[in-house]
């Protein structure tokens, strides 16, 4: 928006927190002039939500893949997710598959009129590469002993 002169303003603007993607704000007589002399109108500001490498919204959720080893996924983990706010811990079951997703409600984005959204982790089984000599041994003895088939249940 242009100013005296063609030259444009500037405005410091507070972003409310829990403001959603497409939300728009007002400023107050913060627009062009009036007619004949009338009061300003008003300027009205889009928030758009800058994408996150790690980190998609949807509404108020917030996804996050979180990877797990092979064994945290079978046995049962308490994992640590980083976030903008700092660190969660996600309680991974044991016997989870990859693809997973577990719900920590509360932990999404703020929401000014009602509940905040949910943080939904989404676990990624990945497997260690290289393997150590010990890893491949035990996989190559947990692969002798399992009668588990993946493409049979």
């Amino acid at each position: 928006m242009d100013g005296p002169a063609g030259r444009p303003r500037q405005y410091d603007v507070v972003v409310p927190a829990g403001v959603a993607d497409g939300e728009r704000l007002r400023l107050a007589g913060r627009g062009e002039p009036g007619v004949h002399g009338g009061a300003a109108g008003d300027l009205l500001l889009e928030v758009h939500l800058a994408p996150h490498p790690r980190l998609r919204v949807s509404g108020r959720d917030v996804r996050v893949a979180v990877p797990v080893s092979p064994w945290e996924a079978a046995l049962g983990a308490v994992v640590p997710v980083d976030l903008p706010g700092g660190d969660v811990q996600v309680d991974v079951p044991a016997g989870s598959p990859s693809g997973r997703r577990l719900r920590l409600p509360g932990l999404g984005l703020p929401n000014p009129r009602g509940a905040p959204g949910d943080l939904l982790a989404e676990l990624h089984i990945v497997v260690p590469e290289p393997l150590t000599d010990s890893e491949r041994a035990l996989f190559v003895s947990l692969a002798r002993e399992s009668t588990f088939n993946p493409r049979t249940t």
